[in-house]
């Protein structure tokens, strides 16, 4: 297992701040957000993004490195998109801001962690499961717990960032088919964000970034 030093999550907490600093404008929603993550600062600090070791960011700080890492990506698919002369539908505030949270629901309810260690050690030998899930979480699916969490801190939604957020996981989540099956043009989504959220959530996942 990765082991982060207290100096390394410091510097990563400083890093994700200073992203969302930088891309995001200076209004009351962005000072929200960020008064948000500070009320939850120690989970967000130390929790990881999965529970299972051949997954990434299993660790203590993972879930921060892994959302740096997701945040950069989209910025470097957006130029990507735009190389290839892409339709901007979509500001690089709803970019930045869906991916710093599309996976927001990792990290728990009301400080209660999401991700708990695990103290079944016939589990962490077999499975490498070094985490388990927390049993007081009520159970919902990552996108919906992160659109909740964000929506009882007051913090608002454009479309495309609901949007974004809640089809991170493109059509691997079953239940994302009905926006992602094209079945007349009428119906297609109306903007490019989410596949690029989806894309650069995948890319750190497949690459165990």
């Amino acid at each position: 297992m990765k082991k982060l030093k207290e100096q390394d999550l410091v510097d990563n907490l400083g890093k994700f701040y200073d992203l969302l600093s930088k891309y995001l404008p200076d209004n009351k929603r962005t000072s929200n957000l960020i008064n948000f993550y500070k009320s939850i600062e120690i989970v967000l600090l130390t929790s990881p993004a999965s529970a299972r070791i051949t997954q990434t960011g299993c660790y203590p700080g993972g879930y921060i490195e892994s959302t740096i890492k997701i945040i950069e990506s989209a910025l470097i698919l957006d130029k990507v998109w735009d190389k290839l002369q892409q339709t901007k539908n979509y500001t690089i505030e709803e970019l930045v801001f869906s991916a710093a949270n599309c996976n927001l629901g990792r990290l728990g309810t009301n400080d209660k962690p999401f991700f708990k260690p695990n103290d079944n050690q016939w589990e962490i030998d077999k499975k490498g499961e070094l985490f388990k899930f927390n049993p007081e979480m009520t159970h919902m699916r990552y996108s919906d717990r992160a659109i909740y969490t964000l929506q009882n801190a007051g913090i608002n939604m454009t479309e495309n960032e609901f949007l974004s957020i809640k089809l991170k996981d493109g059509a691997f989540d079953e239940s994302n088919k009905v926006y992602l099956i094209q079945y007349s043009p009428e119906f297609e989504l109306k903007s490019n964000l989410p596949y690029i959220i989806h894309q650069a959530d995948l890319i750190v996942n497949k690459c165990n970034l």
